[in-house]
């Protein structure tokens, strides 16, 4: 099932996506994932209405550090131990066809396609075999960092929480329709340029592993967000460095998902 945030008109509600039609199911998808209480409204047509992403103020947005092999490689990084953990905000967070927004503080803006995993069901101390049971399904994510700003200590906050760098979408599809998410295909395009292509088999933690660590130490809720990591091809690691740029269009794809293209602005 494809579920959807979206806009009509004045109404903010999310729905099932069918063909070409969205079916309104309430009024927010974090709750519907936590408690499964819907009521199906009068459909509408896809066309007719703007997606958010899926789930648009999520509580909490984890990021994970060089958890692909290659892209910690070609970052000079030793493969981690255990997983890297960073933090995103809800201010980052932003649909499909929503401006990626360049703040002249950054040159050097990055693009990342990921796996976006929400979680459905609250997890605390959850046993790796058990912990995809609290994963109510997976979009696109776009996990923008400012290089120049990331790097210029040994905590990220400052080069990855910024305004608009987390796009997602544009629907998450529930979990019963991505029955091994360890075997997507992923790629993403900028300008019509693939530049990054790979798989999520190359991770260096599951997404099992990961809900595992994670909820050890802090009770993951339904809505939250985890941004599972970068395959190789990223613009700073490039030779030479490609950057956003105003003007550019990024597209994030991932196998089973769909994809999730973004418009790029410099922020007036």
């Amino acid at each position: 099932m494809k579920l959807v945030t979206f806009e009509l008109g004045t109404t903010r509600a999310f729905g099932r996506v069918e063909g070409d039609l969205v079916i309104p199911m309430g009024p927010d998808l974090a709750t519907y994932l936590g408690t499964g209480a819907a009521q199906d409204g009068e459909a509408v047509a896809l066309a007719d209405v703007r997606l958010l992403a899926p789930v648009p103020r999520p509580g909490k947005v984890v990021g994970i550090g060089l958890n692909y092999r290659d892209h910690a490689a070609e970052s000079g990084q030793p493969i981690p131990e255990q997983p890297i953990l960073f933090a995103k905000f809800a201010n980052s967070v932003i649909g499909p066809g929503e401006p990626i927004l360049l703040p002249p503080e950054t040159a050097e803006p990055d693009y990342e396609v990921e796996l976006g995993v929400v979680i459905g069901r609250t997890a605390r101390r959850v046993p790796v075999a058990n912990a995809l049971d609290h994963v109510g399904g997976y979009t696109c994510m776009n996990d923008v960092s400012a290089r120049d700003l990331q790097f210029q200590s040994s905590q990220w906050t400052l080069g990855k929480a910024i305004d608009t760098f987390l796009p997602c979408g544009p629907w998450l599809v529930t979990t019963d329709e991505i029955p091994d998410p360890q075997a997507l295909a992923l790629r993403l395009t900028l300008n019509g340029e693939v530049l990054q292509s790979s798989s999520t088999e190359q991770m260096v933690f599951g997404i099992a592993e990961l809900v595992a660590s994670i909820s050890r130490t802090m009770t993951l809720e339904p809505g939250d967000l985890i941004a599972t990591g970068t395959p190789p091809g990223v613009g700073f690691a490039r030779d030479p460095k490609v950057f956003l740029h105003h003007g550019d269009e990024v597209t994030c794809e991932i196998e089973g998902i769909g994809a999730l293209t973004n418009p790029v602005r410099a922020e007036r």
